[in-house]
């Protein structure tokens, strides 16, 4: 079967993580810094501060580390993760240079591989799609270095039948939203991803061993932040009164208010959360034994599509006998909205349209990811609007010199992924430590800008 080269932007996984509590009172808690969020980048500066031997409090709203990474390790043989998969950039990743042995992390296949429904595509139609792809992404990049415009607007009128599932692949696929509502030069920040990885026993258990041992204060959701005087946050357990702080929560739950901040964000910050909403992506796994699409080891499938009604297959997980459908977008949310069984029944249903009707009764077990559906998440991952390129780079501003934002919406070029909301996490707890006292050198983590040979192939 004929393949192209990857694109891949996933967001998202994380195991659990048992953690002692706040004490059930209202007394304050004094701490040098305070962390709210034990996602990605949480957890990158809650190392930073441990290792330079300054006191924090990590607070976590729900029952497990992670945020939008997260590994299922029970609910079918091989683990699945619910967000994040994609291991971009391995090379310099920093949680690859993090993981502690005993992890298997190994190269993903640098192919795709297209069907046009119930077949598999022919050579040649395989080139018009990738000269359709490469045509598309090169003409959002270019143009994105101009007046920034949406994405979907610096289309080539050219792309013929192929357009849906460049769109789908650039878009719903790649960032959790049609082209047509995200920034064109925010995309064309994204640097090159030219290589990728996965970890056979999941990101988001990757990530949840490197936090092994942080104190993190599980179930505890930070209500308010007062500001305004002497760092306070309220939580159910108490209140913690802190020297600084740093706010890792994603902006659907800073712009739908689960988290409020008194005196109220100035304009800037409250205009850049939204501007950077989050998409939607949602991961579908099913558990087909046998392997009956005759699919090779983490094989990524596209369709030629017809609409927005599509997906992608990630197939035989590790060489086991899990596969991911992947949707993403408007489509997606429409189907969250619906429940599980629509989502899985969608799933179910586009593969017997990608392979012929009796792919429905393959699937021994399903399960959905439902991201939108999560309060102390909201969604995917951040994609800018078209015309506010510029609110990453407004939320990275500190409040007071004294409140720092991470997360992969405050990284102007890894937006969308967990190396990025890494890096943000470490350069908000350098900024913290230079405010209390503990910092002895400066690593500053500098944005990587993109190279003048572009991805999204």
């Amino acid at each position: 079967m004929a393949t192209l080269s990857r694109r891949s932007f996933i967001a998202g996984s994380a195991a659990l993580m048992a953690a002692p509590a706040l004490a059930a009172t209202n007394e304050l808690a004094d701490v040098p810094v305070a962390i709210i969020g034990a996602g990605a980048a949480g957890i990158a500066a809650a190392r930073r501060l441990t290792a330079a031997k300054v006191r924090f409090v990590l607070l976590e709203a729900a029952a497990e580390i992670g945020g939008r990474c997260v590994t299922d390790s029970t609910g079918f043989s091989t683990p699945f993760d619910r967000g994040a998969h994609w291991i971009h950039r391995p090379a310099d990743n920093a949680l690859v240079k993090a993981a502690p042995g005993g992890l298997d992390i190994y190269p993903a296949p640098r192919g795709q591989k297209l069907r046009v429904p119930p077949r598999r595509a022919r050579e040649n139609e395989m080139e018009e799609f990738l000269t359709a792809l490469v045509r598309a992404n090169r003409a959002i990049v270019d143009a994105g270095r101009g007046p920034d415009r949406a994405a979907a607007a610096l289309l080539p009128n050219d792309l013929g039948p192929w357009r849906d599932s460049v769109e789908f692949v650039l878009g719903p696929y790649s960032t959790g939203r049609a082209l047509g509502e995200i920034s064109a030069l925010d995309f064309a920040r994204a640097p090159e991803r030219n290589a990728d990885a996965f970890c056979r026993e999941g990101y988001g258990a990757l990530l949840a061993k490197i936090a092994a041992g942080l104190p993190v204060q599980l179930s505890t959701p930070a209500t308010r932040l007062d500001w305004g005087g002497a760092l306070q946050i309220e939580t159910p357990k108490g209140t913690v009164r802190a020297r600084a702080v740093i706010v890792t929560v994603s902006t659907a739950v800073l712009r739908g208010g689960g988290m409020s901040f008194t005196p109220e964000l100035p304009r800037s910050h409250a205009e850049a959360i939204a501007n950077l909403p989050l998409g939607q992506s949602e991961n579908i796994a099913l558990d087909i034994p046998g392997n009956p699409f005759d699919l090779d080891p983490d094989d990524l499938v596209f369709e030629k599509s017809s609409g927005p009604r599509t997906a992608a297959l990630l197939a035989n997980i590790g060489g086991s006998t899990l596969s991911v459908v992947s949707v993403g977008g408007n489509f997606a949310r429409e189907l969250a909205r619906a429940g599980e069984p629509a989502v899985t029944g969608f799933a179910t249903d586009w593969l017997a349209g990608m392979f012929g009707t009796s792919a429905r009764k393959f699937a021994t077990r399903a399960a959905a990811s439902r991201w939108g559906d999560n309060a102390l998440i909201g969604g995917a991952f951040s994609a800018a609007t078209p015309g506010h390129a510029d609110a990453r780079r407004a939320l990275m501003a500190p409040l007071r010199e004294r409140v720092w934002f991470a997360g992969e919406a405050v990284h102007e070029t890894l937006w969308g992924t967990v190396n990025g909301a890494w890096d943000s996490g470490i350069r908000a707890a350098e900024a913290a430590l230079r405010v209390v006292g503990g910092i002895t050198e400066s690593k500053p983590v500098s944005e990587q800008r993109p190279s003048r040979k572009r991805r999204r192939q």
